[in-house]
């Protein structure tokens, strides 16, 4: 028997958000610090820590596959702190609630699209054409510089 929903916000959760209809990931790997956000926003700015940050431990993770594991940490190398946590700033809207949406949000677009797997690359040989033009512009180059040269010393 599942877990009955809890309120959390304005999202309703069932301990765990779903990235794909195969994986999901349990919401208490998760962790929110709020901060205040930056830039406008009149009196409420310095009052109110509308600014959602999120840290995910990716490498104790358990229900990624490895694969996608590894295409999370190079893609997004740059959010991974020193710890291995995933960090997330949200800081688009005035309204926390709606900033931790915005966190899973564009974490769920990252796993998936961490998910699809890149095309191997073929290795393609030079046409011949293209072989032919490469020699043609060395040769006319290599006149080009023969022609600065002044006359030889031999005289």
């Amino acid at each position: 028997m599942p877990k009955p929903a809890r309120e959390r916000g304005s999202r309703r959760y069932n301990d765990r958000m779903e990235i794909s209809g195969t994986i999901s990931v349990p919401d208490d790997e998760f962790l929110f610090t709020f901060a205040r956000s930056g830039g406008p926003g009149g009196q409420n700015v310095n009052k109110v820590a509308s600014k959602a940050i999120l840290h995910w431990k990716l490498t104790e993770n358990a229900t990624l596959p490895a694969d996608v594991k590894h295409r999370l940490l190079t893609h997004e190398a740059n959010r991974i702190n020193t710890e291995g946590e995933l960090v997330i700033h949200g800081q688009r809207f005035r309204d926390q609630a709606k900033n931790v949406e915005d966190c899973l949000a564009r974490l769920r677009e990252m796993v998936l699209r961490a998910l699809q797997a890149p095309r191997p690359r073929r290795p393609t040989k030079p046409t011949k054409g293209s072989r032919q033009r490469r020699l043609t512009d060395k040769r006319l180059q290599s006149r080009r510089k023969a022609n600065r040269r002044g006359p030889s010393g031999d005289d």
